[in-house]
């Protein structure tokens, strides 16, 4: 008889860890430090459908900032004094943005500025009508009827 036993040997099967910079995987890193697990699509710039959504690639300088665009904008050097001339200046802005001449924050930017010299003409105007009539500003209430007593 035989008394020897036979024993399963346990053997460990090694698992590869996942490459950190595997090419096939969405590119995006959460606020963890981790990297979404997700197959990246080459269609979508490697990211994966739900982080390319998130994470637009903007073309490297599609914008210069930094060109003078007074002769397009300001064919006529303006005081900008009324409002028509602030207008004036908005519509040839449009045209800018829309033929891709000027990035839309630079417009935003020149946009307040118009905005603010819009109201800073609305606030002269006001202290010049104060200062002609030379007496406090006072409101007439004798339109309003008077409360039943």
């Amino acid at each position: 008889m035989n008394t020897t036993l036979d024993s399963p040997v346990s053997t460990v099967v090694p698992v590869s860890a996942p490459v950190k910079n595997d090419p096939s995987r969405c590119p995006f890193i959460y606020s963890n430090g981790k990297r979404c697990r997700l197959p990246g699509l080459p269609a979508h710039h490697g990211f994966c459908l739900g982080h390319s959504k998130q994470v637009v690639p903007l073309p490297a300088n599609s914008f210069e900032d930094s060109e003078d665009l007074s002769p397009d904008l300001l064919p006529q050097l303006s005081q900008f004094d009324s409002p028509v001339d602030v207008n004036q200046f908005l519509a040839r802005l449009l045209v800018l943005v829309t033929k891709g001449r000027v990035s839309p924050r630079r417009a935003s930017v020149l946009a307040y500025i118009t905005n603010q010299l819009l109201h800073s003409h609305h606030a002269i105007d006001r202290k010049q009508a104060i200062d002609l009539k030379n007496e406090p500003l006072t409101v007439d209430f004798g339109d309003f009827t008077r409360p039943a007593r």
